[in-house]
């Protein structure tokens, strides 16, 4: 009885102590100066109690229906918050139609998800993972209430629910809890990748095969820029006092299954949410920040490579010779006119995938700040 006494001593003490601590820690983003910071939600401002809740929250299992999977099962640090997998397979077993987009600078991001164009703010957004039945990815469902259980109930998470969301008189809920998980997100940024030092000043950041390989990304006889450039990499990014929200969807290339440019039916892209022909096979472009630890590669898994990426693209499209998929993409009427086809030597190709390596930010991979509360 003693023993639990004190355990029940000590967690009110930690619960009391993170109160304090975090309440009087207001957030500063940490960024080169040349950049903007994110755009950030007049509703959810920023605070170092609310990044910390929901970065409790993005590793905690006991959010999904049966308790086995939270948000970082879908997305995981090491690899840029992708989860390495060809499609995102949900709590119950169900495969997804898509891949799982990296979380690193979609704070920058104008539009957050592969063809969606209604979902711009990462508050609405994280909600479908958790509540969604179509396809079950956490499924929590019906079971929302336990969320407002576990903010209220754990000693810490009570600490911090309260010195996150001081001015409510019940903070306890889960429009509160998905508002510090989107906080947290929205400090996942990436801007210390060798380029990056690079375009900063620092000539020796980059060998001289990926500054070859960057003048190759961006050039127009490569067009690669045109879809991944500006400060982010796409072509679909915003950022705090944004005139413009630059929103980009785009056909590759990728599949031509009725040689009149369809696309597999359960992914059809934003043609699924306008029914516009022209926009069978769109899909947003994303960044390529650390894009050499997020294979497989487009919006199905299903180009294995960095080497077979450019492959589709040298080619103009891709060739599927066989299968229910069998097309060639090249032909496909409703292609992006960047998509032309062009040739590289072998040491091009080299040079290119030298330069996307340096893309890698490895603080971003490894930095305690975004990792496993519960480990540490």
């Amino acid at each position: 009885m003693k023993n639990l006494a004190l355990i029940g001593t000590l967690a009110v003490m930690l619960a009391t102590a993170l109160f304090l601590y975090f309440r009087e820690s207001p957030y500063e983003w940490s960024l080169p100066p040349e950049l903007p910071p994110p755009a950030v939600p007049d509703d959810n401002p920023m605070s170092a109690a609310k990044i910390e809740l929901g970065r409790w929250l993005f590793y905690d299992t006991r959010l999904s229906g049966n308790k086995t999977m939270s948000c970082a099962s879908c997305h995981i640090q090491a690899l840029a918050f992708t989860d390495g997998k060809t499609r995102s397979i949900g709590s119950t077993g169900e495969v997804h139609p898509r891949s799982s987009m990296s979380l690193v600078n979609v704070a920058y991001a104008s539009r957050l998800t592969w063809a969606n164009p209604l979902l711009d703010r990462l508050e609405d957004q994280a909600l479908t993972p958790l509540l969604g039945d179509d396809p079950v990815e956490m499924g929590l469902g019906n079971q929302a209430d336990e969320f407002d259980a576990l903010l209220r109930a754990e000693p810490s998470y009570r600490a911090l629910t309260e010195a996150a969301f001081p001015a409510d008189e019940d903070p306890y809920s889960l429009l509160n809890g998905v508002r510090a998980i989107s906080a947290f997100i929205r400090t996942i940024v990436s801007f210390e990748s060798p380029y990056d030092h690079y375009m900063a000043g620092d000539e020796a950041a980059l060998s001289a095969a990926e500054v070859r390989g960057m003048d190759l990304f961006f050039s127009e006889r490569l067009e690669c820029f045109h879809c991944h450039g500006g400060f982010n990499l796409s072509d679909s990014s915003t950022h705090a006092n944004s005139r413009v929200d630059a929103v980009g969807y785009h056909n590759t290339g990728l599949y031509n299954l009725d040689g009149e440019g369809a696309y597999p039916e359960d992914n059809t892209g934003l043609f699924d949410m306008t029914g516009e022909r022209r926009d069978m096979g769109r899909f947003k472009a994303p960044s390529l920040r650390n894009i050499a630890v997020t294979a497989p590669y487009m919006h199905d898994g299903s180009v294995a490579s960095l080497a077979d990426v450019i492959a589709n693209y040298e080619r103009g499209g891709r060739l599927i010779e066989q299968g229910e998929y069998a097309g060639d993409g090249r032909l496909s009427p409703f292609k992006s006119e960047f998509v032309r086809g062009f040739e590289l030597s072998n040491a091009e190709r080299d040079d290119l995938i030298a330069f996307l390596n340096a893309l890698t930010d490895d603080t971003v991979l490894t930095a305690k700040r975004f990792s496993n509360p519960h480990l540490n």
